[in-house]
């Protein structure tokens, strides 16, 4: 991802440190909303082992994995810090409370990004903001920049995490929704998991291939994005 800015480095030193500050900024909390909405359900639910570690937070120092966020930044794909969850202390169906836990990163990721489009659809930084320049910039711009780095981050999580594929959040979803007649065998793909998503993602750094990532959250992340911010 950073390798799209590589040229506005050569060409504008400073707006490319305005533009690298927004990233890490957006990044920072959309992986916090995204873990501590994992958290909070699970806590909510009985498993008070998250709460026990300071996960039910929105700081996002708790949430951060170094070597995760670093790859997001530069590659599009990493991870935050998991948040633990024990299914023997849910209430109810085990299955289903770690559906609930798992869905709940993904869709607080959507509420955010619907969120942060409404605050630039209503022109909020422009009406708001006085106008003051920072890194060469207006601050409203790089406050719109940024809230629109909000809504893409945040819907690439959410997209990215609904694959069925482990250790994604996609996958839990889909090991307790399932009848438990078809989640036994879908349990059996988790220790390929890995293996499979890393071979997904690779796929994308070979010219003339086509990314299957590409339809499965670029265009819908692009898609989305047009609706929501017009």
């Amino acid at each position: 991802m950073l390798i799209q800015f590589l040229g506005l480095l050569e060409t504008d030193p400073v707006l490319a440190v305005a533009v690298l500050a927004s990233l890490c900024v957006s990044l920072a909390i959309c992986i916090a909303v995204h873990e501590f909405s994992h958290a909070y359900v699970a806590s909510e639910l009985g498993d008070r082992t998250a709460r026990a570690l300071g996960r039910v937070t929105l700081n996002p120092v708790k949430h951060l994995d170094p070597v995760g966020s670093v790859l997001i930044l530069i590659a599009g794909f990493g991870w935050g810090k998991p948040v633990p969850v024990d299914p023997r202390f849910l209430r109810g169906d085990p299955r289903l409370g770690m559906a609930l836990v798992a869905a709940a990163g993904p869709i607080s990721n959507v509420v955010a990004a619907i969120l942060f489009a409404a605050l630039v659809r209503l022109g909020l930084a422009d009406a708001l903001i006085p106008n003051i320049w920072i890194f060469g910039q207006p601050l409203a711009f790089l406050v719109d920049f940024t809230l629109g780095m909000l809504v893409r981050f945040n819907l690439i999580l959410a997209i990215f995490n609904l694959l069925p594929i482990a250790p994604l959040d996609g996958f839990k979803v889909a090991l307790g929704l399932l009848p438990r007649d078809l989640a036994i065998p879908f349990s059996r793909t988790e220790p390929y998991g890995i293996g499979i998503l890393l071979g997904v993602v690779a796929i994308g750094f070979f010219p003339n291939v086509p990314n299957p990532l590409e339809w499965i959250i670029v265009r819908p992340v692009e898609f989305a994005m047009r609706i929501m911010l017009g």
